[in-house]
């Protein structure tokens, strides 16, 4: 008999058992701190499952929350790479939590594999409507500024995202990236008459540090052209001071 018989079942089955206390918002804090203490201690994939399930509840006062969170982030990170398998299923799972387990990921993989693992998040949110946006912002966010050749081609369909946040993101995305096939779509969405006030300007500005000429758009881009962006004499988007 192994010692999680005595604790009440195997390993994977304590885990799961433990996960009610985890995120038990009220009562006794002690009890849920025991659980993820605990669970800690596992050393098995399940255990970091339910562990990060924690971070899909806030509990009071703040400063509690705040420190049992950064606990979790050590508990699962001791883990080492026997985190990264559930850890990368529960960013595929959920629309909570994306910061921390984008944290938790870059605490554990170079660069590169993390981005690849961003990549095909993005790549299969791109068609699915999010009533709340945060995950695909995130996820944008942190490619932001990398240079890497499969983060715009992944972040490219998100020009068509139904929420304004998720388009501004992707531009962000896209500007520093000057990947030619995004010219146009970033010219057509800066364009459409339903575009938003502040995602043309978004656009402008991921055209300006692009360095695409508005070639084929030009009247179109000066009737909504705005401060502190112009168009020079060969078409390309400049912005003052």
């Amino acid at each position: 008999m192994g010692i999680f018989d005595f604790l009440g079942g195997s390993g994977p089955e304590k885990a799961l058992k433990l996960k009610s206390k985890v995120t038990q918002k009220y009562g006794d804090p002690t009890t849920r701190q025991k659980a993820l203490q605990q669970l800690g201690e596992m050393r098995i994939p399940e255990a970091v499952s339910v562990l990060l399930h924690r971070y899909t509840i806030t509990v009071e006062p703040l400063t509690t929350d705040a420190d049992e969170k950064e606990h979790v982030f050590e508990l699962i990170k001791s883990f080492d790479k026997d985190a990264v398998a559930p850890v990368t299923e529960f960013l595929r799972k959920n629309e909570q939590a994306t910061s921390w387990a984008l944290r938790i990921l870059e605490s554990l993989l170079p660069e590169p594999e993390v981005v690849s693992i961003i990549v095909d998040s993005l790549n299969a949110l791109s068609a699915q409507y999010m009533r709340d946006p945060e995950k695909k912002v995130v996820l944008l966010h942190y490619v932001t500024g990398k240079q890497d050749p499969r983060i715009a081609p992944a972040v490219l369909p998100h020009l068509d995202d139904m929420a304004d946040e998720v388009k501004i993101a992707a531009l962000k995305a896209l500007g520093s990236q000057k990947h030619e096939p995004a010219r146009e779509p970033i010219l057509r969405l800066l364009t459409a008459n339903d575009t938003a006030r502040r995602v043309q300007t978004a656009a402008l500005a991921s055209l300006q540090e692009s360095g695409f000429g508005v070639q084929g758009y030009r009247e179109k881009v000066e009737a909504v052209m705005n401060e502190p962006y112009y168009l020079d004499g060969s078409g390309l988007v400049q912005r003052r001071g």
